[in-house]
C-alpha cells in the first residue's frame, strides 16, 4: 500500500513508458549525469525569511510522478506554484507507472536525476530499502521549516499525525511524505444496498453474510476485488485482524514477530473469509494487471456486485463509470463478533500517495522546497478539488462541499477517532505484501487453499523475510 502508503496503493493507468533518465526541460539535470565516478554537489542558496530552505533559485529541478488514478495534473498545479516563486528555476515534470524501473538506478548509482519522486504503483520502490541504504532523504528538515502559508507555523504542525506516522520507519526521522489521508477497506453503492436490497450498511459479519445471500437471490455478487491484483482483499482483510486481536497483533504483523500470521485472531478472521467465498458469494476474474478498472466498472456502471476492496482514491479513479446516483460510499470493515478487541469503526488510514527527496538529489533543498509548496492550502484544496482526496494539511477544506464518497470516508475517519491503525509491514517489507500475500490471497479467494494453508504461507513468508540477512529489519522504537 502510496501507503502504504501504505503507503499505499496499487493502481496502475495505462500510460507509455517514457524514459526519465533524461529530462530536457530540467537544464541543471545534464551535471547529474557527467563526470565519471565523481559525487554530485547539491545546489544550495543563501536561507532566509522567505527561503527557508535554502533554495538556489536558479537551480534546476525534476519532477517525477506516478501517472496511477490521481493522474499528474495535481502535481503540475505544485510544480507551477515552484517555478512562480522561482522563475529562475527552470522546473520540469515528468510521469510515468515505471518508477522503480526507470527511476532507481540513478538512485542506486548516487547520481539521480530526479529531485522529488512519487512512489506509487505497482512499480514502486520499495521505501524500506531506500531508506536502510540511505538513498533518500530525512524530511525532518521539512518538517520543522516554517509554512508556505504562514511563516509562524512550523510545517509539521499543520499536518495530520498520519503524515509522520506513516513516514517513520523504527527510529528516528521521517522518510517519505503523504499528501492525502487514504482510507483503506470496504466500499459500496449507497443506492444498491440501502434501495435494491433494501439493507443497512452490515456492522457485523453475520449480517454481511445475511446481506450477501440477500443479493445473490437476486443475481447480484456480495463481493468483487481485482483479480489482478488480489492483494487488494487485505484492505478490508487487514482492519478485520486488528478489531478482533488488538494493535499487539499489528505490531507483531509489523515488526515480523514468529506467530503474528498464526494468531487466533488471524485465523477467526480467515475462517469468516473462508465461509463466504464457499458460499459463491464473489465475482472472481479481472484476473490482468490492468483489470482493476474493468472490476470497478462491473461494480459501479453494471451493479454486478455490492461491495470491494479498495481505497480512497477510487471514486476519483472511477469517477468516469459512476453514475451520479451510485451514492458511492466506505464502509468499516464488520466486526466477527463480541471478542473483538478493537470495536467496529476502527479503520486503517495512513498518508498516502507518497513523495520522497533522493539523498543525493542535485537539487535536495529544491525538491523538499517543491514538498513545502505541496504542503500550502492553495495546493491542498487543489489537491482536493482534482483529486477528491482528503488532504493532510488541517483545515485546507473547510467549508468545501464534498463528493459523497470523500464524505463518507471523511465521516469514518471521524468517527474512528483513536481508533486507527497503519499496516506499517506492508510499506517496510513491500515484497511480503505484492508477493507472498498477494499470490497466496489469490489462491484464498478462488477457494483454492484455506485458512490454515494460508496461514502457513504468511508465517514462512515472514520467517524467510526475518532471516534474510540482505533486508534490514525495523527495529521496535
Amino acid at each position: 500500500m502510496g501507503s502504504t502508503s501504505i503507503n499505499r496503493r496499487d493502481v496502475m493507468k495505462r500510460a507509455a513508458a517514457t524514459s526519465l533518465l533524461a529530462v530536457p526541460a530540467v537544464g541543471a539535470l545534464s551535471s547529474c549525469a557527467s563526470g565519471g565516478g565523481e559525487e554530485n554537489k547539491a545546489e544550495k542558496g543563501e536561507k532566509s525569511k522567505k527561503n527557508p530552505l535554502g533554495v538556489k533559485a536558479d537551480a534546476g529541478l525534476a519532477v517525477v510522478v506516478f501517472n496511477g488514478g490521481y493522474g499528474d495534473k495535481y502535481a503540475q498545479f505544485v510544480t507551477d506554484m515552484y517555478k512562480k516563486r522561482y522563475p529562475d528555476s527552470d522546473a520540469g515534470q515528468k510521469s510515468t507507472t515505471k518508477i522503480a524501473t526507470q527511476v532507481q538506478p540513478k538512485i542506486v548509482r548516487g547520481k539521480p536525476t530526479a529531485d522529488v519522486i512519487n512512489n506509487s504503483g505497482a512499480d514502486q520502490m520499495n521505501p524500506g530499502k531506500l531508506v536502510s541504504n540511505k538513498q533518500v532523504a530525512d524530511l525532518t528538515e521539512l518538517l520543522d521549516a516554517p509554512s508556505w502559508d504562514d511563516p509562524s507555523v512550523k510545517v509539521r504542525d499543520i499536518l495530520e499525525p498520519a503524515v509522520e506516522a506513516s513516514g517513520n520507519f523504527g527510529g528516528s526521522g521521517t522518510f517519505q511524505a503523504g499528501i492525502s489521508l487514504t482510507v483503506y477497506g470496504t466500499f459500496y453503492s449507497k443506492k444498491l444496498l440501502e434501495e435494491g436490497l433494501d439493507s443497512a450498511y452490515p456492522k457485523t459479519w453475520d449480517e454481511m453474510l445475511a446481506v450477501c445471500k440477500k443479493a445473490k437471490a437476486k443475481g447480484i455478487h456480495g463481493w468483487s476485488y481485482p483479480g489482478g491484483h488480489p492483494r487488494y482483499m487485505f484492505f478490508s482483510i487487514y482492519t478485520m485482524f486488528a478489531q478482533r486481536g488488538g494493535r499487539e497483533i499489528t505490531t507483531a504483523m509489523d515488526h515480523l514477530e514468529p506467530g503474528a500470521w498464526k494468531n487466533d485472531a488471524v485465523k477467526d478472521v480467515f475462517e469468516a473469509w473462508e465461509e463466504l467465498v464457499a458460499k459463491k458469494y464473489v465475482l472472481t476474474g479481472f484476473d490482468g494487471t490492468e483489470a482493476h478498472t474493468e472490476m470497478q466498472t462491473a461494480w459501479t456502471k453494471g451493479g454486478k456486485c455490492v461491495f470491494v476492496p479498495n481505497g480512497s482514491w477510487v471514486e476519483n479513479e472511477a469517477k468516469d463509470t459512476t453514475p451520479k446516483d451510485f451514492g458511492m460510499s466506505f464502509g468499516p470493515s464488520p466486526s466477527l463478533d463480541s471478542g473483538d478487541k478493537m470495536p467496529f469503526g476502527t479503520i486503517n488510514a495512513p498518508a498516502g500517495e507518497f513523495y520522497v527527496v533522493p539523498e543525493k538529489a542535485q537539487n535536495r533543498q529544491g525538491g523538499l522546497e517543491w514538498l513545502r509548496a505541496m504542503y500550502s492550502k492553495e495546493a491542498a484544496l487543489n489537491n482536493f478539488k482534482e483529486l477528491s482526496a482528503l488532504p493532510v494539511v488541517k483545515g485546507a477544506i473547510d467549508g468545501q462541499k464534498m463528493p459523497h464518497g470523500v464524505a463518507s470516508v471523511q465521516a469514518a475517519i471521524k468517527t474512528a477517532g483513536e481508533n486507527v491503525v497503519i499496516a506499517k509491514h506492508m510499506d517496510w517489507y513491500n515484497e511480503l505484501f505484492r508477493e507472498d500475500f498477494n499470490n497466496m490471497i489469490a489462491k484464498f479467494m478462488l477457494g483454492q487453499i484455506g485458512t490454515k494453508q494460508a496461514m502457513d504461507i504468511m508465517e514462512k513468508a515472514g520467517a524467510r523475510i526475518l532471516k534474510d540477512p540482505d533486508v534490514v529489519k525495523v527495529k521496535k522504537s
